[in-house]
């Protein structure tokens, strides 16, 4: 593909770029003891790190402690949609493969769907499965690009134009808005990937239509598989993975920001194309790529994978800087809610053991297993920490996908997919209660300085 940099720019800033760089650090450099001085709860958090309660949500709950005689006790963490356990939505009917649907229309609606609502409710889904005519020619074909998260903004802004009523912000008219980007992720993520595997890697072109009466688990493995074939257990383990993604609070970045921008009157397509862009950040959407770099560096370095003294000594200098990319982090491990557990985890653990079987990959299963024994250990001695620490989703959902044979590039895309249902539901939460528009406080602290004429300047 040609390189579509902007060849002007680069010219005009050819040899300026950094002394114009310097001058963004000198001028964007605030004191930080001034945070402190103002009592600023940077990333909107206290100094204990819980986040500042800015709104109210009935959509979904985290728990990570016990109440007893007014001290709150570690606890295994739990995960409720509109109420309901979420360890509850996925173990009733355990080899249901629309779980996904089930709990995309709690959380839209508030309430479990009857057999016959939730037929109806697939049904819907299953009919906005399209994108309008010659769109994936004109719009993801036409302009490929190595990032899926910017073919779902590029995609999702472009959708507006194809909307007859956009702008309009009645409830009615956000549902339906809602139902169609819900049942199009799939489709746009991945036929971004195969143009992109078609016009930057030369492989061969695969376009497959969705069928309708399928699950959206099992139209992402048939569309990105050539043969169109999967397991009963893949399309389980991959439900149950847009499940526990679909939603995780009102104080999640990219949800935060769907509120934030809803509560400015906008439309659907910008909202959720902001969100998009918050989940693409790597500090949120992207911690999973993360961990499978980290295991990749770990199986490289240490030769002997069930040398758990060497494994110990590995991951001791991970936690000292001097290894990896040497951030002083063992990725996946620690969670800045859930203390005893992340639910999610633990969910996606089981059903990470099960997979591997069926794919002959239990030895790698259990070495993420001492992985995670073994940085448990060390964090907790080395930080002295009094409370316990546990490994998030993250830390195995990159297994996950890689043993369903999803390629890397649809991970945070895949995030996305199954986290729609929750921005969709705050943003119908938000317009239906017309809050104010959210607009936090910032405090100045540069000077007033007097204008001087260009030709005084030095």
């Amino acid at each position: 593909m040609p390189n579509r940099t902007n060849s002007a720019i680069n010219s005009a800033l050819e040899g300026r770029l950094d002394r114009l760089a310097e001058s963004c650090l000198k001028s964007g450099s605030i004191d930080l003891n001034l945070y402190s001085e103002y009592d600023v709860k940077r990333g909107l958090r206290d100094a204990n790190g819980k986040g500042v309660l800015t709104g109210l949500t009935e959509i979904s709950d985290v728990v990570s402690h016990k109440l007893i005689d007014g001290n709150k006790i570690p606890s295994d963490g739990e995960l409720y949609y509109q109420g309901y356990n979420v360890k509850d939505l996925i173990e009733g009917e355990e080899n249901d493969l629309f779980k996904f649907e089930e709990s995309t229309y709690l959380l839209l609606f508030g309430e479990l769907p009857t057999k016959a609502q939730l037929q109806e409710f697939i049904e819907i889904l299953g009919a906005a499965r399209e994108l309008p005519e010659n769109f994936v020619r004109d719009v993801i074909m036409k302009a490929p690009s190595q990032d899926m998260m910017n073919v779902l903004q590029k995609s999702v802004l472009t959708l507006y134009s194809y909307d007859t009523n956009p702008n309009a912000i009645d409830i009615p008219n956000i549902l339906k808005q809602s139902l169609a980007l819900i049942a199009q992720f799939p489709l746009i993520s991945v036929y971004g990937y195969q143009a992109y595997r078609h016009y930057y890697l030369d492989d061969s072109l695969i376009i497959h239509n969705p069928k309708k009466e399928l699950s959206t688990a099992e139209n992402i493995l048939r569309l990105l598989r050539a043969d169109e074939s999967y397991t009963e257990l893949e399309a389980r383990v991959l439900d149950v993975a847009l499940v526990i993604h679909a939603e995780h609070g009102g104080g999640n970045n990219s949800t935060f920001t769907t509120h934030v921008v809803s509560s400015s009157g906008t439309d659907t397509y910008s909202t959720i194309a902001a969100s998009l862009g918050s989940l693409k950040g790597p500090k949120h959407g992207g911690a999973n790529l993360k961990v499978q770099q980290m295991f990749r560096d770990i199986k490289a370095n240490v030769k002997d994978l069930h040398d758990e003294d060497a494994l110990r000594e590995y991951l001791s200098k991970m936690l000292n800087k001097e290894v990896f990319d040497k951030s002083g982090l063992i990725y996946g491990i620690g969670h800045a809610v859930y203390t005893e557990s992340d639910p999610r985890e633990v969910i996606l653990k089981k059903y990470a053991r099960e997979l591997s079987i069926e794919k002959d990959r239990l030895e790698e299963f259990e070495f993420y297993e001492r992985v995670e024994r073994v940085a448990k250990e060390l964090i907790q001695s080395r930080k002295q920490l009094h409370k316990p620490i546990c490994a998030n989703v993250d830390f195995y959902s990159g297994l996950v996908y890689s043993m369903l044979g999803l390629p890397e590039e649809l991970f945070t895309p895949l995030f996305a997919i199954s986290r729609i249902s929750g921005w969709c539901a705050h943003r119908i939460e938000e317009s239906v209660n017309k809050g104010k528009i959210i607009r936090p406080a910032y405090k100045y602290v540069g000077q007033h300085r007097d204008y001087i004429n260009v030709a005084e300047r030095e």
